[in-house]
């Protein structure tokens, strides 16, 4: 039972407090709550803190941000984005390049709540069938739609972005996204297990690149603790990247350095025995 993923943080709660257990969990739901309500204090209340959506949008009427997949796919149409967009790139990956590893898929991403509540779902309809899909293939998906944008002159993936589209549906009102979004919690729900995210996004993939040597890192404070309860696993959303950490071989490192990991903080939540701590990819040394 202790290893069961219905269960999940179970112990971390019984034995540390529900805020311990879940402090990582509010602090993710408050930023992204909050990167909301400043999109939507302008067409709500005429205050104009972030202005845009997702894709593209102006801080205080003056910062420029852009998703940098939409800022390829149109350099890869051969169509030269203005300076204010490429501006707003160079803010973001530079940004995003020296936070921690995919901070914008576990703090920022809208989608996320998403997906994270058909995982929720899913461990406690204790729903263990899980189709192989490749956690690479984003990647090859990533590489397909600029290599298709460039022979197209069309930037494909923004016929079908679920992540702009529910970012605009927050913002302004649902319609025909409300189908799209249905089907990616459907298939991380009965399909693949962070399926969506995991396994096929290539704003995922995207923002991993860009924040593969990014400085906030997850660690493994000393392996010794572990008593293999199995929750971090059962409730990462990449659990992959933490078998090299906790198992890995006296000489491997014990930071969590996979550019797959979503600097979530989950892992150091659910563990009841204090294994896992945030701290910066420099520091190596363990107890």
């Amino acid at each position: 039972m202790a290893n069961s993923p219905k269960y999940a943080g179970r112990e971390a709660r019984e034995k540390l407090g529900l805020w311990r257990a879940n402090r990582f969990l509010f602090w993710r739901r408050l930023t992204q709550l909050s990167i909301l309500a400043m999109f939507l204090s302008g067409p709500w209340l005429g205050v104009w803190i972030l202005r845009g959506n997702y894709s593209g949008s102006l801080f205080l009427d003056l910062i420029p941000m852009s998703d940098p997949l939409i800022t390829a796919e149109s350099l890869a149409t051969g169509h030269l984005p203005n300076f204010t967009t490429l501006l707003g790139a160079g803010i973001v990956i530079a940004l995003y390049a020296l936070l921690g590893s995919k901070v914008f898929c576990g703090w920022v991403c809208p989608l996320n709540l998403v997906t994270d509540c058909a995982a929720w779902l899913r461990r406690k309809l204790g729903i263990r069938q899980n189709a192989k899909i490749p956690r690479g293939l984003r990647y090859g998906i990533l590489l397909m739609i600029l290599i298709g944008s460039a022979l197209s002159g069309i930037m494909l993936w923004e016929w079908i972005n679920p992540v702009s589209a529910f970012g605009r549906a927050l913002i302004y009102g649902f319609g025909a996204t409300t189908w799209l979004i249905l089907a990616i919690f459907l298939f991380d729900l009965l399909i693949a297990e962070h399926g969506w995210c995991g396994h096929l996004c290539p704003i995922g993939a995207t923002y991993g690149l860009i924040g593969a040597k990014s400085i906030a890192r997850i660690k493994v404070i000393d392996r010794a603790r572990c008593d293999n309860c199995m929750d971090c696993y059962n409730i990462c959303p990449e659990p992959q990247v933490l078998r090299s950490p906790l198992l890995g071989k006296k000489d491997e490192s014990l930071l969590v350095l996979s550019k797959d990991c979503i600097s979530c903080g989950r892992c150091i939540d659910v563990c009841a025995e204090n294994v896992f701590t945030f701290t910066t990819r420099f520091n190596h040394s363990g107890e």
